[in-house]
């Protein structure tokens, strides 16, 4: 394992920054989002019917073939160059500090944590519950080789128990070495903090994974901001994104983006097939829980973009063609199931 020298100044400096814009929420601009809640009069926030899932066949993890498997909000399975990677674990039941409130799972992981294959890293774009969470990457820690993670992130993660000389930290375009393959932490335009007095204080980070047979791109949480671009041209053409479409709205556009957003950072990152993620397993914004698959589904037809919508559990081969299926209601298929479950 090779990686290049740590950025002393990052380390050093207080609180980390965006490259575009200084996110600061003004107080005017919380009450609208407030309001925006207290106002909130959706009829699908979470499935009314179960949502498709395919448990994952142990035999079917030892064949050695390029691929992924969404498991669920950010969490993804890969297989590239005969190593398995996973990104931002969560499998517990809620994406929140206890486990008694907050945003509850709409399915069950296809591939449970004990039947996960030996982990050679896993990759963690920044601290939100939706994204680290203490009791997946304590579960995991005899089963994984190295956790990687943005600057600060790994403070968590040995204040849990996780031997520090298993964890990686980067900054921005710096890159680890594993084995051959090459792991990427890229600018996003996000924010940090688990708690009241933590806002900033670790880095955010998306994620080039690059290997012999493929390269793809790890989107983590992001509004859309010039990076995506440079990333491209740096660093792509990416055969997979792993693109953020969820927990998105007009009040917060620069954190998390629309969909419209979503599909032009695809297309200035150079990729060849779209994957959204961050959706379809908790709800976190105020749009219906299947909107964010329905609107990057029509977009991408409209741009003759690849879209690559697999249900939970689907092999995704990252070096042949995929042919998805639109597994979630449609805003008419919606209304069909609202009517019968009446």
């Amino acid at each position: 394992m090779t990686s290049c020298a740590l950025n002393r100044d990052a380390w050093r400096q207080p609180k980390f920054t965006n490259t575009d814009v200084d996110i600061r929420y003004s107080a005017g601009q919380i009450w609208e989002i407030t309001k925006a809640y207290f106002r909130d009069q959706r009829e699908a926030a979470t499935p009314k019917q179960p949502i498709p899932l395919r448990p994952i066949p142990l035999d079917e993890l030892d064949q050695p073939s390029p691929r992924v498997y969404r498991l669920g909000h950010s969490t993804v399975l890969m297989q590239l160059d005969g190593h398995w990677l996973l990104t931002d674990p969560v499998f517990s039941d809620r994406a929140s500090p206890v486990q008694w409130a907050g945003p509850t799972r709409f399915h069950p992981s296809p591939l449970a944590m004990e039947d996960l294959p030996h982990i050679k890293a896993v990759v963690i774009s920044h601290d939100h519950y939706d994204h680290l969470d203490k009791a997946s990457v304590l579960a995991l820690d005899s089963k994984v080789e190295w956790f990687v993670t943005p600057l600060r992130v790994g403070s968590h993660l040995r204040n849990w128990g996780i031997s520090p000389d298993k964890i990686i930290e980067l900054a921005w375009w710096q890159e680890v070495n594993l084995d051959g393959l090459i792991l990427t932490a890229t600018p996003t335009q996000h924010f940090s903090g688990r708690g009241l007095l933590d806002r900033d204080r670790s880095l955010w980070a998306s994620w080039v994974l690059a290997g012999v047979e493929a390269r793809v791109y790890f989107s983590g949480d992001s509004g859309y901001f010039s990076g995506f671009k440079e990333i491209g041209e740096r660093l792509g053409p990416f055969d997979l994104t792993l693109m953020e479409t969820g927990a998105y709205h007009d009040l917060w556009s620069e954190v998390h983006m629309l969909p419209e957003e979503s599909l032009q950072a695809h297309l200035d990152l150079r990729g060849k097939a779209m994957l959204p993620i961050h959706n379809g397993t908790f709800d976190l914004a105020l749009h219906e829980w299947y909107e964010p698959l329905e609107r990057i589904h029509q977009l991408a037809r409209q741009h003759q973009v690849n879209l690559v919508t697999p249900i939970f559990g689907e092999a995704v081969a990252l070096t042949e063609s995929f042919t998805s299926q639109s597994w979630w209601p449609s805003p008419r298929t919606q209304t069909i199931l609202a009517q019968a479950t009446e």
